[in-house]
Parts: C-alpha cells; structure tokens; sequence
C-alpha cells in the first residue's frame, strides 16, 4: 500500500510541477504581449511629440500672445517624453503606467489647445504648412487611441491571467502584480 502511496504523490508532485511551468509561461507570454502592444504606443506617441515639437517651433513666431499655452506644451511634451521613457523599460509595471496616463493627458490637453489656436485663426490655418501639420497630428491621435485601446486589452488579459486561481497563488511566489492600463 506504501508503495502506490508514493507513486501517488510523485504524480501529484509531476502534475503540480508542469502545471507551474505552464502557468509561468503563460502569464510571461502575456506580459510579453504588454511589451509588444507598448512598441506600437510608444511609436504613436513618439511620433505625437514629433508633431508637437513641430507646431511648436512653426507657431513660436507666429503666435506671440499665447506664449502661456506654447510653454505649455513644451512643458507637457518634456513630461510626457520622461514618463513614456519610464514605461520602455517596464511597461507591464503599475506606477510608471500611472504617471504615463497623467502626463499623456496633460500634453493631449495642451496639443488640443494648441489644435484649436490654430483652427481658430484663420490666417494660420490656411497655411500648407500648419494645416498639414494638424491633419497629421489628428491622424496620429487616431493611432494613438487604437494603439492605446491595444495596450489596455493586453494588461487586461494579463491581468485576468494573474488573478485566477489556482495561477494568483503561483505569481505571489514568482513576484508578478497586476499591470495597468492607460
């Protein structure tokens, strides 16, 4: 009777093992699949503070009563370039996410602001050059809103992942916390 006892157990134990190394790679899957949909954020928004830079130096000169709202944007943009540089090295990490979020909305607040200068003064937006300019940053906003939609649905998933049981037990163990979305 000893004997299938053992037996028994080491089954128990094989079956515990493989299934841990599957849960492991699993939820490493998904927080690679994070990474993954960041790179396509992370491009959107890169090419965002292109945009930005951009309509600043070509309104600078242009626009000398709304100084308050260029240095606005300037500030944003440097806020926002320091947080999506925290997020490249952990994107599945909960804090540097969060200030993400906050800086993103603060620059996409003063890119609109400057947005709607533009569209406002008829002088300027009729200009090739600024004209061209606010058409291509709304068609990056359209990137960016998927990209961003992208992101989310992978925290999503790695979170559900992470907080199944019997999984939530093995990632206390292995140190994984839940992500967060943008």
């Amino acid at each position: 009777m000893q004997w299938h006892w053992n037996w028994g157990l080491w089954a128990l134990a094989a079956v515990l093992v493989f299934w841990s190394i599957g849960a492991y790679n699993r939820v490493m899957l998904l927080r690679n699949e994070i990474a993954r949909a960041f790179a396509q954020l992370d491009d959107a928004l890169t090419r965002r503070f292109a945009q930005g830079d951009l309509l600043l130096e070509r309104l600078r000169e242009r626009l000398p009563s709304e100084q308050a709202s260029l240095d606005a944007l300037a500030a944003a943009q440097v806020e926002a370039r320091a947080a999506t540089q925290a997020v490249r090295v952990r994107p599945h990490a909960a804090d540097p996410v969060a200030t993400l979020a906050v800086a993103a909305a603060v620059h996409g607040a003063a890119l609109t602001r400057l947005v709607s200068l533009v569209e406002h003064h008829a002088e300027l937006s009729i200009e090739p050059d600024l004209a061209g300019a606010v058409d291509e940053l709304k068609m990056i906003e359209r990137q960016r809103a998927f990209s961003r939609q992208v992101f989310n649905q992978a925290v999503e998933a790695y979170n559900a992942a992470i907080r199944q049981f019997p999984t939530r037990v093995l990632m206390s163990f292995v140190g994984f916390s839940e992500a967060r979305s943008l």
